[in-house]
């Protein structure tokens, strides 16, 4: 499955909330958190995520009232398929 890092606005959002959507299961579009880093001070959230393809990270985000400044499709050594 393609890995997707995003960015975009924290919107204040309590890292405790980060936490739990961590552990959230595979969405109606069928992305999964694999991690999410943020920075308070910046207001800034980074999710690498599972994801179909690029339109679903739009939707996955959108229907939860964020837009992303970026979406990356990337490699990670992590995975031993890259």
């Amino acid at each position: 499955m393609p890995k997707f890092l995003d960015s975009h606005s924290l919107k204040g959002v309590d890292p405790k909330v980060l936490k739990e959507l961590q552990k959230s299961p595979k969405d109606e579009f069928g992305v999964t958190h694999l991690n999410i880093m943020y920075n308070e001070d910046e207001d800034k959230c980074y999710c690498l995520l599972e994801a179909p393809n690029k339109e679903s990270v739009e939707k996955h985000h959108s229907k939860n009232g964020y837009t992303c400044d970026d979406i990356l499709e990337v490699g990670t050594t992590a995975d031993p398929s890259y």
